[in-house]
């Protein structure tokens, strides 16, 4: 039987950090109308990227939340 090497996909990539300051999302908002801020909703602000199509969370405390990034490309494993 001959041997076969095994695709990988990337389909989906969530990260995280910190720009250690406090943020002040309605200011942001005012600054930037393209990004969504319901705070009775959800406490962070939300930036939704096109290219590539990527949700960014900003939250008040700084901590950022990247996710639904994808690649198209697929890899053969060696």
């Amino acid at each position: 039987m001959p041997e076969t090497k095994p695709i990988v996909a990337i389909v989906n990539v969530v990260a995280s950090g910190s720009v250690d300051q406090k943020k002040y999302l309605n200011e942001i908002t005012r600054k930037f109308p393209d990004v969504e801020y319901f705070p009775e909703q959800f406490p962070g602000l939300i930036h939704r990227m096109l290219d590539p199509k990527t949700v960014i969370l900003v939250f008040s405390s700084g901590k950022l939340v990247f996710t639904g990034s994808k690649l198209n490309k697929r890899y053969i494993v060696q």
